[in-house]
């Protein structure tokens, strides 16, 4: 190292971009691939680029002779014309693969060849952003803070973006700010040919976006998703994308279908047929859009649906459905004749596609006086309202789609713990009625099951001593398919009430389920399945869960996990794999569990590699504490970070929010804590860094204990203060934990500036490791579990910190 090497003000800016476009672009990803494959699968979408990254730190330690550091400026914006031209590239690519689901070697391939693919442009952007951190030793700090900045903004800009376009135009979007960044590097490195060729690539590619967002406002794009799920997709009557969904309606408008619905009575005739159309969510959940003029004659089939069972028993009632979809639950509470109703959803476009651009197809309900429309997150709605409610619907919510968080990251619902249920039960008049309609598999209900743990588990908090008196479950079994092997899946709805059920209750519960041929399979009196009664009676209940052969424990705040009911031990019996229709979150375990393997070796090959290619063996002599400090502060990030998002997310209740504000947040004081260490000087990095690194120890004491007691006293505040406590919160946190890159960085450069390249590839390996690492310990462990590993990677790391710079001093003295 000469020490000579200055990074200019194009270095910061084009640092900014390519790191705002790289972190855009790897949620982004989640986004298509939620669409294209599976919401468990999009999860790898985040470890690949991750991992690209870092096999383009270990590229840049291992090529020492070619990324000379007099080249450093060039190459920055090389690297980044190469990422912005690979997203391109990459994509096209990924679009013209099919991927199914369907066990093969073609499919093995086709997902092999896909992932290599997608880590291509990380590839490029790790170099660029290993050189830029690496290459000028003396300003880490502040480049590393401009690196965070970007990656922070990323996360904003993504939300907005998606707002104006689709996904297809986002990343060529995201290409588009990568050669932005091209033509600032090479501007300040003063390389004419490569500002001229990122410059032509902007251009470019700039034109397209611009032309591309019009015809998406015309639903006539030329880029789109044509191999969705293994199978061509046709264009449909209307496409709209946000941060955490792509919502499409298909269908004719104008021809009559039998009523559309997975739960009617055998004794309906469906005789009836009305135009309906299907409003998809990620090309997998679903709704119904029914056509309705007014006349609620039209619609009296929505008496036969079991879904809807629970207005037989309260009638003229104030009704609140969680989940509006295409408006079918409003329709039935109108139906029935309830005094009011209140639909809430979390997705805003839903809203609009239903009653905007296809409001005069589904009758403008929001005009009716007694439909209110909400676009909020439910649980934390119902928190903050004084009206108690007759009836709380909630049938069928859940999206399978990977937010643009991530995939896994938001697998958790909040609506489907132990805390939100108290919140439902608090809300609900002194009869009020709390129903879940889910999927009844015939051999093991398991999901079923699980609301019923959830509810006798919630009604215990609240003190109640025999809930089975408050707890009736009805079900829906179709019959066998023709030329079936394998019987359809059923419905099960449950029915918690906030007091007993009365006599009259029962009888008129008996006396619908016999008139619309329903089963009654459990009620204070009843028990089809004495695994129902078990549950139901309270006893034994957490020894009773931990035995049973699927995880039917109540989920919590803290285990906000409902739909993964697979423990990781058993993920190799394929025997409890199968749940019929959601047999897909099985597997999404053995996913999981899968990617852990993969990334545990990709993390060790990483280390293992540039040990044995390497030719500077006397570099490596004593960089053992640096390893351990730079691992250590690669899995707490992330492990932290994870745990932060899953634990907060279920706080702020909106996925977006979760995005845009503990991403934003954490990251964005993380570069102001690399910023602040920017006057530490090598000598001083060992003092200073020392007690700022026992700072962030304290830090986290203090943050680990303090959540949990802080979201539960305000879950029922208004979404703005719980915004504010939750940058509150996570500012101080990242301030700190933002120092440990650079002072790190600032002790290997004056040990040897040729393995910092490796120890930040090290870096980089260890949090692809943590990101599965950290969901895997939420899902068998706990959320705090989670915080609290990464508080040990910490203590580790301020350990090896003081080790480092031990050794260094050592070395240093004659």
């Amino acid at each position: 190292m000469d020490g000579q090497l200055t990074a200019r003000k194009g270095t910061y800016a084009g640092l900014f971009l390519v790191a705002l476009s790289t972190l855009m672009y790897e949620i982004l990803l989640t986004r298509i691939f939620s669409v294209t494959v599976w919401y468990h699968l999009a999860f790898f979408a985040i470890s690949v680029a991750m991992f690209g990254m870092t096999v383009g730190a270990i590229i840049v330690y291992l090529c020492p002779h070619f990324f000379m550091e007099e080249r450093a400026p060039a190459q920055l914006a090389l690297a980044s014309l190469l990422f912005a031209l690979a997203v391109v590239a990459s994509f096209m690519t990924h679009l013209s693969i099919p991927l199914s689901m369907s066990i093969s070697l073609l499919t093995v391939y086709s997902f092999a060849l896909t992932y290599v693919v997608i880590a291509v442009p990380f590839i490029f952007s790790g170099i660029a952003v290993c050189l830029a951190l690496t290459r000028f030793p003396k300003q880490v700090s502040q480049l590393y803070a401009a690196d965070l900045a970007g990656a922070a903004l990323g996360c904003v800009l993504l939300i907005y973006t998606l707002k104006l376009t689709d996904g297809p135009t986002a990343v060529i979007a995201v290409a588009l700010l990568g050669s932005i960044g091209a033509i600032l590097f090479a501007a300040s490195a003063r390389a004419g040919k490569l500002t001229a060729a990122a410059l032509i690539a902007s251009l470019l590619l700039l034109t397209f976006v611009v032309g591309n967002t019009a015809l998406v406002r015309r639903q006539s794009p030329l880029l789109r998703l044509m191999w969705v799920k293994g199978a061509y997709e046709p264009p449909p009557l209307y496409e709209k994308w946000n941060s955490f969904s792509r919502i499409q309606v298909g269908g004719n408008p104008t021809q009559p279908l039998s009523p559309l619905a997975v739960s009617f009575s055998l004794g309906y005739p469906l005789t009836e047929k009305l135009p309906q159309l299907y409003l998809s969510i990620d090309a997998c959940a679903g709704t119904v859009l029914t056509k309705f003029q007014g006349n609620l004659k039209d619609v009296e089939y929505l008496k036969y649906d079991l879904v809807n069972f629970v207005h037989y028993l309260r009638p003229d009632s104030r009704v609140l459905v969680v989940g509006v979809g295409g408006g079918r639950d409003v329709l039935s509470a109108l139906e029935f004749g309830q005094k009011s109703v209140v639909g809430v959803e979390i997705n805003e476009e839903i809203l609009k596609t239903v009653n905007g651009r296809f409001g005069d197809f589904t009758g403008h309900l929001d005009r009716d006086p007694r439909v209110t429309f909400v676009n909020d997150e439910a649980r934390s709605y119902i928190a903050r309202q004084t009206e108690k409610f007759d009836i709380i619907q909630t049938s069928f919510i859940d999206t399978w789609a990977a937010t643009a968080a991530g995939a896994f990251v938001l697998a958790e619902s909040p609506l489907y713990t132990v805390e939100a249920w108290k919140i439902f039960l608090d809300h609900l008049t002194p009869n009020g009625v709390v129903t879940f309609s889910r999927w009844y598999f015939r051999e093991r209900p398991g999901e079923v099951y699980r609301l019923t743990s959830l509810a006798v588990t919630a009604l215990m908090q609240k003190g109640v001593t025999n809930p089975r008196e408050h707890i009736v479950i009805v079900r829906y079994m179709p019959p066998p398919r023709p030329s079936s092997e394998s019987l359809p899946d059923g419905v099960g709805t449950i029915l918690v009430s906030r007091s007993p059920f009365s006599e009259k209750d029962l009888a008129t519960i008996g006396e619908v389920a016999r008139r619309l041929l329903f089963e009654i399979v459990l009620s204070p009196k009843v028990a089809l399945d004495e695994t129902f009664a078990k549950i139901a009676s309270g006893q034994g209940l957490k020894e009773f869960a931990s035995q049973y052969p699927l995880n039917i424990a109540a989920p919590t705040d803290d285990s906000p996990f409902f739909f993964h009911m697979l423990r990781l031990r058993n993920v190799l019996r394929r025997d409890l794999w199968q749940q019929g229709t959601v047999t897909f979150n099985m597997k999404a375990v053995f996913v999981l569990a899968s990617l852990l393997l993969t990334v545990i070796v990709l993390t060790l090959l990483c280390i293992i590699v540039p040990l044995t290619l390497t030719s500077r063996k006397a570099v490596l002599q004593g960089a053992l504490p640096l390893f351990v400090y730079f691992a250590g502060i690669g899995f707490g990030f992330m492990l932290i970070e994870i745990s932060q998002l899953q634990r907060l997310i279920v706080f702020l209740g909106h996925p977006t929010y979760g995005l845009a504000v503990v991403l934003f947040a954490l990251l964005l004081s993380s570069g102001l804590g690399s910023f602040l260490t920017g006057n530490v000087t090598v000598e001083g990095a060992r003092g200073s860094g020392a007690i700022r690194l026992l700072m962030l120890l304290g830090i986290l004491v203090l943050f680990g204990l303090v959540t949990p007691y802080a979201t539960r006293q305000f879950q029922g505040s208004v979404t703005r203060l719980r915004i504010l406590l939750a940058v509150a919160i996570l500012f101080p946190l990242g301030l700190f934990m933002g120092m440990a890159f650079p002072l790190g960085m600032k002790v290997a450069s004056q040990k040897s500036a040729q393995l910092t390249p490796w120890l930040w590839g090290i870096n980089g390996a260890t949090s692809v490791c943590a990101s599965v690492l950290a969901v895997v310990i939420a899902l068998s462990s706990g959320i705090s579990t989670s915080f609290w590993t990464g508080f040990g990677c910490y203590i580790a790391a301020a350990l090896a910190f003081l080790w480092a710079c031990r050794a260094v001093a050592q070395r240093a003295t004659p």
